[in-house]
């Protein structure tokens, strides 16, 4: 199967050019508030130091488009095929991923200067009118580099929440409570319907975002906000993390192990809750999303409720239709937003947290890898892992579709992901 048929692209080529320059330079600010240290520093297995993500995504448009591509290419550093390279088997190894962090050379002025020198050889390319099979690979790295700065907040979150004085990445202020009080969450009824699920024909999308496909959605309601960190607090003061029988066997062997008693980032400060966040050591805003929780701990708190999580296809059925517009990176909060109490029907789809589902990530009926390396951009990954939807307070605009699949093992917590409630009618 033909990249064409997976990685279409709808942007005619000046306009490429400008989501090129303007996701590159997005990085590059992102990265502006950190030192050398903060951007070598890797502070567990699953995450990657900010330094690499800069590296990498650039290793990515220097490795699957110039060079294959512009036979004049001059290579910046062998030796970064090796280190910057993530999980691509078939060109070469790499350097293992727990042990990014020990690449404490080249120095993040040099990533930049690596950066610089594939910008503009990119440049020069997309100028010269390259063709289709070009284009949809640059777009396709560009897509590719917004999933990375997500990454490179969440890891730097994480970081930071290693380190005792616990830093802001950002103004340490606190961010306004917009929302003094909730009303209880409502549900939203879906009637049973056959349901054309999946990316269409126009516009860019991932791979394992189709084939479109008929699936058949039995009845169900689904709540109409995210569930709150106050909402969760009541799981937590009930003992929930102390109770077997509403935990998957896996998920109550990761409380037992790691000691699980609170979502990740959260401490108790003279009897108020508190978490670590991107501005700072923060209190726990009652009234918004709960998040940085696993798969298993919103199961749990499901199952605790009465309810479920949905299904990928209940999502996204009801939100086929809804406009893309939340609290995402360009906002600039870095925190999940409070729902409001005055608007009626189904909100936070968009943006705040990433929305478990109880779906794995599988593919689609007529699925087929593309062909070469960025075969390996998916497909690799369809076992153990389950299905987010929606986006959150770190993605990045126009980054997000009602077909968007992201996807993490039961156990991650370290995403800003949350839950939404549903259950059958």
């Amino acid at each position: 199967m033909k990249t064409s048929q997976l990685f279409q692209t709808a942007l005619e080529p000046d306009a490429l050019h400008t989501f090129f320059h303007d996701v590159r330079q997005t990085s590059e600010r992102l990265a502006e508030p950190l030192s050398d240290a903060d951007a070598t520093v890797q502070s567990m297995a699953d995450a990657s130091p900010a330094k690499w993500h800069l590296a990498h995504t650039t290793w990515f448009f220097e490795a699957m488009v110039l060079k294959p591509f512009v036979p004049a290419y001059k290579t910046f550093d062998e030796d970064f095929h090796f280190l910057f390279n993530s999980y691509y088997e078939t060109l070469g190894a790499r350097q293992p991923r727990p042990r990014r962090g020990m690449i404490t050379r080249p120095t993040l002025s040099h990533i930049l200067d690596y950066r610089k020198h594939v910008d503009h050889a990119l440049d020069a390319l997309l100028r010269a009118s390259p063709g289709q099979r070009v284009a949809e690979l640059v777009e396709l790295g560009c897509h590719h580099e917004q999933q990375h700065q997500e990454l490179l907040l969440t890891d730097i979150l994480h970081l930071f929440a290693q380190n005792p004085l616990h830093p802001a990445y950002r103004d340490p202020r606190p961010v306004t409570v917009e929302t003094a009080d909730l009303s209880p969450l409502s549900f939203t009824a879906f009637d049973e319907a056959i349901v054309e699920i999946g990316h269409g024909p126009v516009g860019f999308a991932y791979d394992s975002e189709g084939p479109r496909h008929r699936v058949l959605v039995e009845p169900f309601r689904l709540a109409n906000r995210l569930v709150t960190n106050a909402e969760w607090a009541d799981f937590v003061n009930d003992g929930g993390y102390q109770k077997s029988l509403l935990w998957l066997s896996e998920g109550w062997a990761k409380v037992q192990a790691e000691g699980w008693s609170q979502p990740l980032y959260w401490e108790e400060r003279d009897g108020q809750n508190w978490m670590m966040t991107l501005r700072g050591f923060q209190p726990v805003d009652p009234t918004a999303p709960v998040t940085h929780i696993s798969y298993f701990e919103a199961d749990a708190f499901a199952t605790w409720s009465g309810k479920r999580l949905p299904t990928e296809f209940e999502w996204e059925t009801a939100a086929q239709g809804i406009a893309i517009q939340g609290n995402f990176l360009d906002t600039h909060r870095f925190r999940p937003k409070p729902a409001s109490p005055h608007v009626g029907g189904l909100q936070q789809m968009f943006g705040d947290v990433w929305e478990w589902t109880r779906s794995a990530f599988l593919p689609y009926p007529r699925f087929r890898t593309v062909e070469g390396a960025v075969g390996e951009y998916n497909g690799k990954f369809m076992s153990g892992q389950f299905v987010l939807r929606g986006g959150s307070c770190v993605t990045p605009p126009g980054h997000m579709r009602a077909s968007y699949r992201n996807f993490f093992p039961g156990h991650a917590r370290w995403q800003f992901s949350g839950l939404r409630l549903a259950e059958d009618a």
